[in-house]
């Protein structure tokens, strides 16, 4: 598809609302991969191409795309900014070499900005920052970068500065250049003046260069003495800048006004110039079958190596497994090896995607982001040439922490409704189907009400299924507050033939999840085994409301041994059974998901905003000022925020906003834990 070197493969990533899926409409349209440039409140953008992104004007599914700049393909993933779908962001992250995150000039750096910084900086992403939305009213540049100091904890370095903010920006001065760009409207911002620094603005862009220098010569010692002599050139500045994005010492920040077409350019000039390309990068390691590592360098002639990180369902195509090649090639229907099922597979129907648009390839190479027709997939499997297995670090999840209970509105669509759900959780890794324990009921968990509307709406859409659904409910986990122990011992006579098992479990409070261990001695590893998976099959139900554990390490301590009749059915069944006494001994609670709340309100309203929060079982953690308004973060549990939007429009008269996005499972308060069990029936 073309060469490593020219290649760059970057996701833009950022708060919702600031601005990022108009910064790659512009992007498209300078780079003449569109005629016509999209608007997001107009629903006319070609990276947010389902209806449902249309009409609320956010991006939901992370879109791919590609274009050409300089002589360079820059494959494009545009990824949601909604905090429900963490998921999508998680695993474009995963498989990017470059980021850029866009800053909106007015709110800088909000929560779900912080998140996605961090996720980015889990996979080591190189990053530039575009500080957008620059003619907005409250812009301030230079606050943006001191957020970005004390909230990131980022180096930021200014390579292009304002003229000017708010309603009196006029265009960007170009740091290295020392000139100044005023961009042309008419032509809609493809063609630019560049004259001299306005006298107003000489000294800030000469401070920035001295800085930018300053920064950049610390990279190397020749430069350095270079810098100190005032021979370092542009050039030279330039490839350092490079060097530094990569390794991640600084941020290099551009700015400018992507509605009104002013710095998209040059950020264009950067991708290409600052953001590394795949071959640039450190060589992938993997895990072989034997469980020995093995590396591999980002090269075509190393063997096939490639993560999927995404599945969709294509009405043209069927279903897509999108794919990052790191290392080797493979053809249009070649076979190919999926690590996870141990099974090889055949890549057909080989696409280069541009948004919900698709070109044929006949091959794909190191460096390349495609999609393949593949029956098997799914999210965070290696592929590999056959006879060269290995497996590359999976991309993890959030849980979900809201649920919904679905049902189709005609009996005869029992068998449709689950084959979609059934898709739709491949395409989704963060949508979980579950059974209501008592009422049988199909449960759909996700990452809040968005999330869960989207995919009815989808179904709805997309397959043409009507459904009824029940009110959305919190995903509540069960866990302990002390040790327990259980014992059981299983005997039975089952045709005709003995089955014993015997299993001493003990139970232990733990931050997070479930871990499991053994102190048995003795014990054959096929019961050990068996016993692990009676543990595990039994997790998924409490003993106070059958709510999911959380928070739980059990160890089996102890476990008999038959001389004649144990089998793996008798120590599955007493582990199960064990676990659940241990549990009935640790004294039982319920835990609920807690939200970080992120509420931008006037000043006039803080008062009753806050004492809202306070009555919604809600801490505020923090508050501070965000231009003319002020941002009050708070700890809310979920069950408190049904209904927040209206609520906190009525107290704010429409003009305060929020954001959520999950924090921690923790112990709900005892009269709480009783009225939900009361509510249930159940007494304790």
């Amino acid at each position: 598809m073309g060469t490593p070197s020219k290649t760059r493969n970057i996701g833009i990533f950022a708060h919702i609302d600031a601005g990022k899926t108009t910064v790659t409409e512009r992007i498209l349209f300078y780079t003449g991969r569109t005629h016509r440039m999209g608007d997001v409140d107009h629903g006319t953008t070609v990276m947010d191409w389902m209806p449902q992104e249309r009409e609320r004007g956010i991006t939901i599914v992370s879109a791919a795309t590609t274009c050409q700049w300089k002589n360079t393909r820059i494959n494009i993933i545009d990824t949601p900014g909604h905090v429900d779908f963490t998921a999508e962001v998680e695993r474009s992250l995963r498989v990017l070499d470059g980021g850029v995150g866009v800053f909106c000039a007015v709110g800088g750096v909000e929560p779900q900005t912080e998140t996605v910084w961090r996720q980015a900086q889990r996979y080591s992403v190189p990053t530039l920052a575009f500080v957008n939305k620059l003619d907005r009213q409250g812009a301030d540049f230079y606050r943006v970068l001191q957020m970005m100091k004390d909230i990131l904890g980022e180096t930021p370095l200014p390579v292009m500065l304002p003229v000017g903010q708010g309603s009196d920006f006029k265009g960007v001065i170009d740091v290295l250049e020392q000139k100044a760009l005023y961009f042309d409207m008419e032509s809609l911002g493809t063609k630019f003046e560049v004259k001299e620094i306005p006298e107003l603005y000489q000294d800030q862009a000469a401070e920035a260069l001295e800085k930018v220098m300053e920064t950049v010569a610390e990279l190397d010692d020749d430069a350095m003495e270079r810098y100190f002599a005032g021979e370092l050139g542009k050039e030279e500045i330039s490839s350092l800048l490079r060097k530094g994005t990569i390794e991640g010492a600084f941020i290099p920040v551009l700015c400018g006004a992507a509605l009104r077409n002013v710095g998209v350019q040059r950020l264009l000039d950067a991708i290409v110039d600052w953001l590394p390309a795949p071959e640039e990068l450190p060589s992938v390691t993997g895990v072989k079958p034997n469980g020995k590592s093995e590396t591999r360098k980002r090269e075509n002639s190393e063997p096939f190596t490639a993560l999927v990180f995404k599945i969709q369902t294509d009405t043209h195509l069927g279903r897509l497994a999108y794919l990052r090649v790191y290392s080797g090639t493979a053809k249009d229907g070649q076979a190919i090896f999926n690590n996870r099922t141990g099974k090889k597979e055949r890549l057909t129907r080989l696409v280069m995607m541009h948004a919900d648009k698709r070109i044929h390839l006949d091959s794909v190479s190191e460096g390349d982001i495609a999609a393949a027709g593949m029956k098997n997939a799914a999210t965070g499997d290696t592929l590999t040439e056959l006879g060269k297995p290995l497996t590359l670090e999976a991309i993890n999840f959030v849980d979900p922490v809201m649920e919904m209970a679905i049902e189709p509105a005609s009996t005869s669509d029992e068998k449709k409704v689950e084959d979609a759900l059934k898709d739709m959780t491949s395409e989704d890794p963060s949508l979980k189907v579950g059974v209501d324990r008592e009422t049988g009921q199909t449960l759909i968990r996700g990452m809040g009400e968005l999330h869960l509307e989207i995919v009815v709406d989808r179904m709805k859409r997309e397959k043409k299924l009507d459904v009824r659904t029940g009110r959305p409910q919190v995903s509540y986990r069960e866990s302990i507050s002390s040790i327990g122990r259980g014992e059981d011992t299983f005997e039975r006579l089952i045709a005709s033939k003995g089955n014993y098992g015997n299993a001493l479990i003990e139970v232990r409070p733990c931050d997070s999840g479930i871990k499991f261990s053994s102190e048995a001695k003795n014990l054959p590893v096929e019961f050990l085994e068996a016993a692990k998976n009676g543990v595990m099959g039994a997790v998924s139900a409490g003993v106070l409301a059958g709510y999911p554990l959380d928070g739980v390490e059990v160890v089996l301590v102890k476990a008999k041994v038959h001389e004649t009749d144990s089998t793996e059915l008798g120590y599955s069944s007493s582990a199960a059974i064990a676990l659940r006494k241990a549990l009935q001994n640790a004294s039982p609670v319920i835990r609920e998901p807690v939200m970080i709340v992120d509420i931008v309100t006037p000043v006039e309203y803080m008062g009753d905003v806050i004492g809202d929060v306070n009555s919604r079982r809600g801490t505020v953690v923090s508050i501070n000022s965000r231009g003319e308004a002020q941002a009050i973060v708070a700890n809310i549990p979920l069950a408190e925020l049904f209904g927040y939007t209206s609520a906190l429009r009525s107290l704010s008269q429409g003009r305060a906003g929020y954001t959520m996005q999950f924090n921690e499972y923790v112990q709900v308060p005892l009269n709480v834990q009783k009225k939900l069990l009361a509510k249930m029936g159940i007494t304790f």
